[in-house]
């Protein structure tokens, strides 16, 4: 009898080589384009940052929200080209683009492919996001049920009530004020002013912030993401394709990189906070920390998921750039902007770059609500 030792290979170190997006606009507009048009621009650009053909690329994670099951194909078969490649379309709400990065470092990693593409796009209805279909279960009722539990449900657009309502459970526990989640909006438009690809780049000061049209409750329209049109990709490659393509001088490896999804937490402790995901934030942060063998303190640039102000505030907590409840304070010493412990959101963050749900995970490679992915140069 013969017995096979089956050992796991070591998994692969993942590298950025290109990346590249359209700038995010406002839905509905006369000269709106169409997403295989946005879908081109954006991996035309990572094709040309990474300066490779797209026939070197052996596999492709296209993410999308709003369209039909092979949208990701439409999207590249005519803009990019047609290689006969395998096409994964990926489809996870706000985290979407950040999944197709996901399962592409997982095909470089597990030695499946040795160049991938992940690109997100979204072309978008003005407005609220709108509600699913009537004819069966609602993917967050659960959510929902905490939500109705803790506080009364309103009118309002559902999204802004569950952020809203994690801010407001925060400032009943922790005594955080209206005006720190007004200060991060302020800050996220002031930061957008040098970003071209920006939905927004008007400067606002806090008190028109603070002033803006209510959506909910104490978050103003300033200080949550609008619904966006556009773009962004990324081409992520193994070490043995940079060594082949001579990328070394341009390839970012990923340290470390988490998804999480919901903890008992978010449904038992009757938490709005716990609802909308600190604790699988806090956990995949941990965890990030941990492989990288860095800390927050490490770090000095952060993309983080802000589609509303409070989830901004929040998520710093998860992150451990404070201790649980000391956000306010973070806010209030600066240490969120150019001057501070932190640069958190240069872009201008969802709440100015924009919120197109399938590109926002790929557009700065962010740290999001459900990942955390630590950068480092290739040597």
């Amino acid at each position: 009898m013969t017995i096979t030792s089956l050992r796991p290979r070591p998994l692969r170190r993942v590298f950025v080589v290109g990346v590249g997006m359209t700038k995010f606009m406002k839905p509905g507009l006369e000269n709106s384009r169409d997403y295989p048009d946005l879908a081109k621009e954006a991996g035309q650009k990572a094709l040309a940052d990474a300066q490779i053909p797209y026939s070197a690329v052996e596999q492709a994670c296209i993410g999308y929200v709003y369209g039909d099951s092979t949208s990701g194909q439409r999207a590249i078969y005519h803009s990019l080209g047609l290689t006969g490649i395998p096409i994964i379309n990926v489809n996870n709400n706000c985290s979407t683009g950040s999944t197709a990065l996901f399962m592409a470092r997982q095909l470089i990693q597990g030695g499946v492919a040795d160049c991938v593409l992940a690109l997100g796009f979204e072309k978008m209805e003005k407005g609220s996001l709108s509600g699913g279909s009537l004819n069966r279960t609602n993917p967050i009722d659960k959510h929902m049920e905490v939500l109705v539990n803790k506080y009364e449900l309103s009118a309002a657009p559902f999204a802004p009530q569950m952020f809203g309502g994690a801010g407001k459970e925060h400032m009943e526990k922790y005594g955080t004020k209206v005006e720190h989640f007004a200060k991060i909006g302020w800050k996220n438009h002031k930061h957008s002013v040098n970003n071209p690809y920006s939905q927004f780049q008007k400067e606002y000061s806090l008190d028109e912030v603070m002033t803006s049209r209510k959506v909910f409750d104490f978050l103003t329209v300033l200080q949550c993401c609008p619904t966006s049109d556009g773009a962004a990709a990324a081409i992520l490659a193994s070490e043995e394709f940079v060594q082949k393509y001579g990328l070394q001088s341009k390839a970012v490896e990923i340290l470390a990189q988490e998804m999480m999804t919901d903890l008992p937490s978010s449904f038992e402790e009757n938490s709005v906070i716990k609802m909308v995901g600190f604790d699988m934030s806090k956990e995949a942060a941990r965890k990030c920390y941990e492989k990288s063998g860095l800390r927050p303190s490490d770090i000095d640039v952060i993309e983080l998921h802000d589609c509303f102000s409070t989830n901004e505030l929040i998520t710093y907590e998860a992150l451990g750039l404070c201790p649980e409840g000391q956000g306010g304070k973070l806010v209030d010493r600066g240490d969120n902007t150019y001057g501070g412990k932190w640069v958190i959101n240069p872009s201008g963050g969802l709440i100015s770059k924009g919120h197109p749900l399938g590109a926002t995970g790929n557009a700065a490679q962010r740290v999001h609500i459900l990942f955390v992915i630590i950068w480092c140069r290739c040597e």
